[in-house]
C-alpha cells in the first residue's frame, strides 16, 4: 500500500493505485472542494517533492506518482507525454472529475497541456511551472547541462529530494529522458482552451525568459508570473510566493 505522505495529520486521504492500458500510478487525495489542484511530477521525482507546496494550498489536492516514480510500479514501456495525459485523464473519470487544475512542474507541464488538448471536460485550468522543454535546447545534453547548473545553486532541500527520487527513478531514467525530449509541447498550446498560469522561478535556466513568452503568446488565455530567488523547484522548497501566486489565479478563474 503506497504511504501517506502529502495529506497533513488528521485530514482524512485515499491513497492507491490507479491502472489504465498497462500503466499504473499512485494518487493521495485529500481536502474537500471543487476544482481540486492535480499535482504533475518533473522527471525523476515523484509526488513527495510537493510536501512544502501542499501546506500552502487550500481546498482539495490530488498528487500523483506518474508511472515508474515515486511509488508507483515501472510500466513495460516508457509512456509517452500523450499516454501519460491518457491515463491521467482516465484516473481524473473515474472520480467524476471534470473542473481540475492541473498543475505540471517541468516534465509534467508537458503532460499537463497534453490532457487540456486530448481530454478537455476534465479540465478547468492549467498551471505550467518551470515548463519544458525549450524549443531552442531540444537535446538530452542541452537539458542535463541546464539541470546541472540549477542543482548547483539550489537550495539543500531541493537536492535532498531531488536525488531520492531520482534514485527511485528506475532503469529506464534515461529513456524517460528521452521521452521528454522528442515531445513538441508547442504542437498543443494553440490548442489549449482553458485558463493558464505559466510560472518560472528566476533564475530557472531549464524555463528561459524567452520560451516562457512564447508559451504565454502560444496560448489563447494564459499569464506569466516570475518567483523572485529561485531556480527550477520553485515549488519544492520555500515555495510560499508561488503557492500564493497559484491561490490567486484558481480565485480568478
Amino acid at each position: 500500500m503506497p504511504e501517506r505522505l502529502l495529506a497533513p495529520e488528521g485530514i482524512p486521504a485515499d491513497i492507491g493505485e490507479f491502472t489504465h492500458a498497462g500503466a499504473t500510478l499512485v494518487h493521495e487525495d485529500f481536502g474537500e472542494g471543487s476544482k481540486p489542484i492535480v499535482l504533475l511530477h518533473g522527471i525523476g521525482m515523484g509526488r513527495s517533492v510537493y510536501l512544502d507546496l501542499t501546506t500552502h494550498l487550500h481546498g482539495r489536492v490530488i498528487g500523483l506518482d506518474l508511472p515508474g516514480f515515486g511509488e508507483a510500479p515501472e510500466p513495460e514501456r516508457v509512456l509517452t507525454m500523450e499516454r501519460h495525459a491518457d491515463l491521467v485523464a482516465a484516473f481524473l473519470r473515474t472520480r467524476g472529475i471534470h473542473d481540475a487544475i492541473v498543475l505540471g512542474h517541468s516534465m509534467g507541464s508537458q503532460i499537463a497541456a497534453e490532457i487540456a488538448v486530448r481530454h478537455p471536460e476534465v479540465v478547468s485550468a492549467l498551471v505550467l511551472a518551470g515548463p519544458t522543454v525549450n524549443s531552442a535546447s531540444r537535446s538530452i545534453r542541452a537539458q542535463a547541462g541546464y539541470l546541472l547548473w540549477d542543482l548547483l545553486h539550489e537550495r539543500p532541500q531541493v537536492l535532498w529530494r531531488g536525488a531520492r527520487e531520482y534514485l527511485r527513478g528506475g532503469p529506464n531514467l534515461l529513456t524517460k529522458m528521452k521521452a521528454t525530449i522528442v515531445h513538441r509541447p508547442e504542437n498543443a498550446y494553440p490548442r489549449v482552451g482553458v485558463p493558464v498560469l505559466v510560472v518560472r522561478g528566476q533564475r530557472d535556466p531549464l524555463a528561459p525568459m524567452t520560451w516562457c513568452q512564447e508559451i504565454v503568446d502560444m496560448v489563447p488565455d494564459a499569464r506569466f508570473a516570475e518567483i523572485p530567488d529561485h531556480g527550477h523547484g520553485t515549488l519544492i522548497s520555500d515555495s510560499g510566493g508561488a503557492a500564493a501566486t497559484i491561490r490567486d489565479f484558481v480565485r480568478s478563474i
